[in-house]
C-alpha cells in the first residue's frame, strides 16, 4: 500500500483475529438506539466508544465511556459521544463492548524497524504504557520460550505472578494474542505497526485484549538475506592464515604506514615468506623491496598488505591477482568516509577485486593479527598473546583496546582484524567465518553503523549456535523505528530494538570494552556453570559485601544457600568469629591451609555452581613492600617473602585444580590484577591460563554474562 492508513479499532481487529487474535465481545453501531440493543445483547456492564480511521488514541479526546450498566447510561453515553463529532473525524461509528475488569495491564505490539524488520513489543500497558517504558522487545520470528524470557525480563514482572490474591498470568493465552501478531507481522508487510493496548489481565489471570490498532504503510518486503558464507573460505584462509605476505608501499622513513607495517610482520616473527614492494627498490628493514608485485614469483603469496595510495589501488588488485594473491587488506583512507568522489572510488575498487577474485578487506582498516601464523599485519601496535578469543570490529581503535587488554590479563588472541569502511567484508561476515574457524574458542565484536539488519541477525545466529558471541554496541540511540500513531511505535528505539536481538539470540552484549573482555575471558578460560548459586569466599569483609550487592544487581545470579553439612565443615577451618553466612568472610583468622581447605568444601558442595575468590595477592602485597624496603633480606624478611609469595601461588593453584577437578566456576578476582600484575597471586593465575578479574563485581558480571548464555543453549540444571 502506498500510503500510510491507519485501521479503526473495530477494522484492526478484525484483521489479528484472522490470525487467531481473540478480543471481548463487541459491536459496531451509528446511533444510541442500536448501542442499547447491543449492550443488552453482549451483557452489563459495557464500554462505549467513538471509533474511526483518524481516531486513533480515543482516551485522550475523551472518547471513551466506562461501567456503563443500563441502558438509559448507554443511550446518554451514545448521544454525548456522537455529540463530539469533529468535521476532521471522517466516518465514525460507535463501539460497544463488554467491559472487563482487571488492575493488571499489558501492551503487546508490532514496529518495522527499517534494519531488523518486525520488532515484537511486551511490556506494561494501559494510559501509562508510555511513562512507564517498561517493555521488551525481540526480533520477528518469536517462540513461546521468547515470551517467557520478555515477561520475566520487565521491571513489572511481579505484577503478572501470583499478585495481591489474583492468580498469574495466563501466559500460554498471552502467547495466542502474540503469535497472532508475529503471523500478522510476517504474512502482512504491508503492516507499518500494531498496537494492542490495553490486554487486561483479569484476577484470574487470563489476558483479554480489549483494543488494538494497525497502521498501513508502504509494503516493506524485501529480497532474501544473503546466504553465508558470501565470500569464499579461501580469501579468508589466505587472510588470517597466508603462506607469505606482501607489504605494498614499503618505506624508509619510520613514520610511515610502510615502514610500521612492514616493522610489525617482521617484529611479531611471521613464520612465511615476506615481500615488499617499493618504487626505489629500496633495502627496508633488512628486505630488499621490489618495484612491483609483478616481479615476485607466482603462488607464494596469498596476502597482500596495501600502503598505497588509493590512486593506484584498483590497478594492483589486478596485479595481486596475477601473481596469485587471494587476500588484499587495504589501509589506504580517502574512500567512502570521505567524500562523494571517494565513495565513487570505493565502489571501483570493490567492483576491481570482485573481477580479480580477491577477498578484500578495509579499505580504511587498521590491519590483520593471526597468532597461529604469528602474523601482526597492522599498522599500529599491539601484538598480543596467543589464545582463542577472535576479534571482528567496525573501529580499528577497539581491536587495539581489546588487545591490549589481552596483553594485560595474559588471556589471548587467535585472530583480529578492523573491517575499516567494511566496502566487501563486513563485521557480519567475519562474525560468521570466525564461528566456524577451530582456532577461535569465543568472538568479540564492536559493531557501530548497520546497515543491513537482517544480514547481521542471520550472521549472529549462525555463529552463537556454534560458540560464545560477544558484543558491544557503539552508536546507541532513540532514532529508531517510530509509528506516529502508535504507543509501540513511541517506545521503538535503535538501542532497545537491538539488546532484544541479542538477548533473543543468546549472544552477550556488553556496554563497554572492559565489560566485553571479561566477559570474553571467561568464556575463553572457565567452564560454563550449570546453574546459577554462587559462593562468595572473601579475606576481608568489604569485599564480600560490594561483591554481593553485584550478584544481587544481577537478573539471574544468586547467593547460594550454604547447607548444614558445608556450614559444619567451615566451622571447623574457620576462627569463631567468620561470618557464618555466604559470602564466606575468614575475618582474618587464615592459617596456611585456610583458603585451599574453605575453596574445596565451597567447590564440593552441591549446592554451589560457582565460586568468586577475593583477595588474593594480600600476601605476596607484603612481601613486595618487605622486599622493597632497607630491611631486606635481613631480620627475616628474606623467609617470610619466600612465604608470602608461594602462599598466593598456592592458592591460585587451588583454585586452577578445584575449577578443573569439579568442572565449576572458580573466579579469582583482585585489584592487584592491575594495580601490580607482577604479584604472584595475579601472576599464577595468569601462568595457569586463568584470568585474573580486576575486582568481585567485575567477575560476577562476567560470570551473570556466561550463566545467561549456558541457560540459552539448554546446558543449565
Amino acid at each position: 500500500m502506498a500510503t500510510q492508513r491507519t485501521l479503526s479499532e473495530h477494522e484492526s481487529k478484525q484483521v489479528l483475529s484472522a490470525f487467531g487474535a481473540t478480543f471481548a465481545k463487541e459491536a459496531i453501531v451509528n446511533d444510541a438506539r442500536k448501542a442499547l440493543v447491543a449492550a443488552e445483547r453482549i451483557g452489563y456492564p459495557v464500554v462505549l466508544k467513538l471509533v474511526g480511521e483518524r481516531l486513533a488514541h480515543k482516551s485522550e479526546r475523551g472518547l471513551v465511556r466506562l461501567g456503563l450498566n443500563n441502558g438509559v447510561a448507554v443511550e446518554q453515553a451514545a448521544n454525548d459521544l456522537l455529540g463530539q463529532r469533529r468535521d476532521d473525524d471522517g466516518d465514525v461509528a460507535l463501539l460497544v463492548a463488554r467491559q472487563v475488569t482487571g488492575s493488571r495491564e499489558l501492551l503487546v505490539g508490532m514496529v518495522r524497524d527499517p534494519l531488523f524488520g518486525a520488532v515484537i513489543v511486551v511490556g506494561a500497558g494501559g494510559v501509562n504504557a508510555e511513562a512507564f517504558g517498561d517493555v521488551q522487545m525481540r526480533v520477528a520470528p518469536l517462540t513461546a520460550d521468547d515470551l517467557d524470557d520478555m515477561l520475566d525480563s520487565l521491571a513489572t514482572r511481579e505484577l503478572f505472578g501470583a499478585f495481591r490474591g489474583q492468580q498469574p498470568l495466563q501466559r500460554g493465552a498471552l502467547w495466542r494474542i502474540v503469535d497472532a501478531v508475529v503471523q500478522a507481522a510476517l504474512q502482512r508487510s504491508d503492516i507499518a505497526s500494531i498496537d494492542i493496548n490495553p490486554v487486561i489481565v483479569t484476577p484470574t489471570g487470563e489476558p483479554i485484549a480489549v483494543d488494538a490498532l494497525i497502521e498501513l504503510g508502504a509494503d516493506s518486503s524485501s529480497g532474501n538475506v544473503t546466504e553465508f558464507p558470501r565470500h569464499n573460505d579461501a580469501g579468508f584462509e589466505a587472510l588470517f592464515n597466508p603462506r607469505g605476505v606482501v607489504v605494498l608501499g614499503a618505506s624508509t622513513h619510520p613514520g610511515k604506514f610502510g615502514f610500521v607495517s612492514l616493522h610489525n610482520l617482521l617484529a611479531g616473527g611471521y613464520r612465511g615468506r615476506v615481500a615488499a614492494t617499493n618504487l626505489s627498490g629500496e633495502v627496508v628493514l633488512g628486505v630488499q623491496t621490489v618495484g612491483s608485485v609483478t616481479e615476485l614469483a607466482h603462488g607464494e603469496f596469498d596476502l597482500a598488505f596495501f600502503c598505497t595510495p588509493a590512486s593506484v589501488n584498483e590497478r594492483l588488485l589486478h596485479d595481486c591477482a596475477e601473481r596469485g594473491i587471494r587476500a588484499a587488506f587495504v589501509t589506504s583512507a580517502g574512500y567512502g568516509e570521505s567524500d562523494a568522489a571517494g565513495q565513487a572510488a570505493e565502489r571501483r575498487l570493490v567492483a576491481a577485486a570482485r573481477e580479480a577474485n580477491v577477498l578484500l578487506a578495509g579499505p580504511n582498516g587498521q590491519g590483520v593479527v593471526s597468532t597461529p601464523s604469528a602474523l601482526c599485519a597492522q599498522i599500529v601496535a599491539p601484538y598480543p598473546p596467543a589464545g582463542s578469543i577472535s576479534i571482528a570490529s567496525q573501529s580499528g581503535n577497539f581491536v587495539s583496546s581489546f588487545m591490549n587488554l589481552a596483553r594485560a590479563s595474559g588471556v589471548g588472541v587467535a585472530r583480529a582484524v578492523s573491517a575499516g569502511n567494511a566496502a566487501a567484508v563486513d563485521v557480519a561476515d567475519y562474525i560468521e567465518w570466525l564461528s566456524r574457524d577451530t582456532a577461535t574458542a569465543t568472538v568479540l565484536s564492536y559493531i557501530e553503523g548497520v546497515t543491513d539488519g537482517r544480514r547481521l541477525r542471520t550472521a549472529l545466529e549462525l555463529a552463537v549456535a556454534r560458540k560464545p558471541v560477544v558484543l558491544v554496541k557503539g552508536g546507541a540511540s532513540a532514532a529508531g523505528a517510530r509509528a506516529a500513531s502508535s504507543h509501540t511505535g513511541a517506545m521503538a528505539s535503535d538501542d532497545n530494538v537491538f539488546g532484544g536481538l541479542c538477548r533473543q539470540l543468546g549472544i552477550v552484549r556488553a556496554l563497554d570494552v572492559d565489560e566485553a573482555f571479561d566477559a570474553a575471558a571467561f568464556f575463553a578460560t572457565s567452564s560454563l556453570p550449570r546453574g546459577n548459586r554462587v559462593a562468595i569466599l572473601t579475606t576481608a569483609g568489604g569485599w564480600g559485601v560490594v561483591t554481593a550487592d553485584a550478584l544481587s544487581r544481577d537478573a539471574t545470579l544468586q547467593l547460594a544457600e550454604l547447607p548444614d553439612d558445608v556450614m559444619g565443615q567451615l566451622d571447623e577451618l574457620l576462627v569463631a568469629r567468620w561470618s557464618r553466612n555466604n559470602p564466606v568472610d575468614c575475618a582474618g583468622g587464615e592459617t596456611r591451609d585456610t583458603i585451599p581447605a574453605v575453596l574445596a568444601v565451597l567447590a564440593n558442595s552441591a549446592a554451589v555452581d560457582a565460586v568468586v575468590y577475593l583477595g588474593i595477592g594480600i600476601q605476596a602485597n607484603q612481601a613486595r613492600l618487605m622486599r622493597e624496603g632497607a630491611f631486606h633480606p635481613d631480620h627475616g624478611l628474606a623467609r617470610i617473602v619466600d612465604y608470602h609469595e608461594r602462599q598466593d601461588e598456592r592458592f591460585a593453584t587451588a583454585a586452577h585444580d578445584l575449577a578443573l577437578a569439579t568442572g565449576k566456576p572458580i573466579l579469582v578476582a583482585t585489584e592487584l590484577a592491575v594495580a601490580d600484575p607482577n604479584n604472584a597471586g595475579p601472576r599464577t593465575v595468569r601462568a595457569l591460563g586463568g584470568m585474573c578479574y580486576a575486582s568481585g563485581p567485575r567477575a560476577v558480571r562476567a560470570l551473570g554474562h556466561a550463566y545467561r548464555y549456558a541457560h540459552h543453549r539448554g546446558v543449565t540444571r
